[in-house]
């Protein structure tokens, strides 16, 4: 019998996986162990293996492509093996060798409008916030004569009064919402087109499908051009006595780029209006020279506005659902605490001539916290719904900066270790985590949380509690600063070090956090009791 190969769950948090590469395709014979593809979830790269013997008879999922948890991804069977019925309602499959393509279904209604000499006009997306645009006044009438580029209507949105200009030429045959009134971004408001050109049965096309019909004419532009807000900068002698510049929204656009006052273009097109090519042979006047006691001027600076987007990555997306349920569920407070580093300082020192591994500040920290949970069990907890889980155990997350986020591996039992055990292991799960090598044993399960960014050179930060579900503190650990104080009226030069936890207040109180900084403090300060 064939058999589902779904997208297993590889890591506590992940809720959906990429298929960063199939290693078989259709018609490959796998046996039980064999890894069939390499999945890419919010944590690592991962193998995927067979548990089955067989023929590879479906493949669902085409590389780069994610699918949520336990969807249907492969099919191992018997050649020639009946599998639809296993897929049940999954989409089609990704095309491999044997696969076939699948022609998508025909609309129910299809209507034609591939002879109606006609265009819809929608409202424009003019504001990165839109929703909807009200008509504050119409430039042209059912009837008129319009060209290309000539201004159609005055648009309020949420952000300002704006212009929207035609980009058919043809007659203006139908207004679909009157002055005064509000239209939602994409929808139908006018319809340009041939005199006597059947705009009756385009508007049912679209009314029908809610979005272009099949063989509608299809305008230039993917949407009606938006004037920027009016201005009041004077007009030149070469426009009309308005109070407003005529210009096209791209010459507009272009001018704003290279920081073009449009007050100084002459413009060429019809009643003198500007136009793209008069703001691209613009060339400014030269400016008189400044004089003794005249004001400076300054100069417009001319440059580009750019920009590219980013897709997310599986361990960015699970960042941010994290961090986000963080921020919506637990009731955080902060508390800070300067510790003086100097006897730690001293203490390295001499742990490192006999340790045969290096150990870091931090690995004094993360040891120092160990030790701290165990005395304070209330810090050692999570918020579990109905009830509180108190940990006995201590698992220290170690938040470590890697290319695309951030990933927190997990120092096991981190209260019974040795420094020189300890550090070893934060150097070697550290290592692990920026080369994506990482396994879920090795990032789940966490007690508690250390984020260090001294090494950055700052001072004191917050942070937020990396997964409520399983802790109810992090702590934020600056960086070692060389500073003056003073004690019985002399001032000294010491080495300060700033901490920040962020607390749980559903689990932690005020004092109870308090309390587990004193005692890490004692301890940092008094690095002895470390090896004790």
């Amino acid at each position: 019998m064939a058999e589902v190969i779904r997208m297993p769950k590889m890591s506590d948090t992940m809720e959906e996986g990429v298929i960063a590469a199939w290693n078989v395709k259709v018609g490959d014979v796998v046996k039980s162990g064999d890894i069939l593809a390499e999945v890419e979830t919010d944590k690592a790269t991962m193998d995927m293996e067979s548990y089955y013997d067989g023929t590879v008879l479906y493949i669902g999922v085409e590389k780069g492509q994610a699918v949520p948890i336990d969807a249907v991804i492969a099919v191992i069977g018997k050649p020639g093996e009946e599998y639809q019925s296993l897929l049940g309602g999954q989409s089609a499959p990704a095309k491999t060798e044997s696969s076939a393509p699948v022609a998508a279904p025909a609309p129910a209604e299809a209507i034609d409008t591939a002879n109606i000499k006609a265009a819809v006009i929608q409202m424009p997306l003019l504001s990165d916030t839109m929703t909807e645009g009200v008509i504050h006044k119409w430039l042209k009438k059912v009837g008129d004569t319009v060209k290309s580029g000539d201004l159609l209507a005055e648009v309020e949105t949420d952000k300002a009064t704006m212009e929207i200009e035609a980009y058919e030429d043809g007659t203006l045959l139908y207004v679909g919402v009157n002055e005064g009134e509000a239209a939602p971004v994409n929808s139908v408001i006018a319809v340009i087109g041939e005199k006597g050109a059947d705009y009756e049965t385009l508007l049912k096309a679209y009314a029908g499908g809610g979005s272009q019909p099949a063989n509608a004419e299809v305008p230039k532009e993917e949407a009606p051009k938006a004037e920027m807000p009016k201005t009041e900068s004077p007009a030149p002698a070469e426009q009309p006595a308005t109070g407003r510049i005529l210009a096209s929204p791209l010459a507009k656009s272009i001018a704003k780029d290279k920081g073009i006052d449009l007050a100084k273009v002459k413009g060429t097109g019809e009643g003198g209006r500007i136009v793209k090519s008069d703001v691209d042979n613009y060339v400014p006047a030269a400016e008189p020279a400044a004089t003794k006691g005249t004001a400076l001027t300054v100069p417009s600076i001319i440059g580009q506005e750019s920009s590219e987007e980013i897709p997310l990555t599986q361990m960015r997306k699970a960042i941010a659902r994290s961090l986000a349920e963080s921020q919506s569920t637990a009731v955080d407070f902060q508390l800070t605490m300067e510790i003086c580093m100097d006897n730690a300082i001293k203490a390295r020192g001499v742990m490192n001539e006999a340790s045969p591994v290096k150990i870091s500040f931090n690995d004094m920290v993360v040891k120092a916290c160990g030790a701290a949970l165990k005395k304070h069990p209330e810090v050692n907890s999570s918020w579990r719904g109905d009830h509180i889980r108190r940990n006995q155990h201590v698992h220290i997350g170690m938040a470590v900066a890697v290319a695309d986020g951030l990933l927190v591996p997990v120092i096991r039992f981190a209260d019974a270790l040795p420094l020189s055990v300890l550090a070893a292991t934060t150097k070697e799960l550290g290592g692990k985590a920026k080369g994506g090598k990482l396994q879920p044993a090795e990032w789940e399960g966490n007690t508690f949380t250390v984020s260090n960014l001294g090494m950055f050179g700052i001072e004191s930060f917050t942070s937020i509690i990396n997964n409520p579900k399983n802790e109810s503190c992090i702590l934020s650990v600056g960086g070692i600063k060389e500073t003056v104080a003073v004690k019985n009226g002399e001032f000294y030069v010491t080495n300060i070090m700033k901490v920040t936890m962020t607390c749980d207040h559903r689990v932690v109180d005020g004092a109870t956090g308090a309390a587990f900084l004193v005692t890490l403090k004692e301890l940092l300060e008094e690095p002895y009791k470390l090896l004790v």
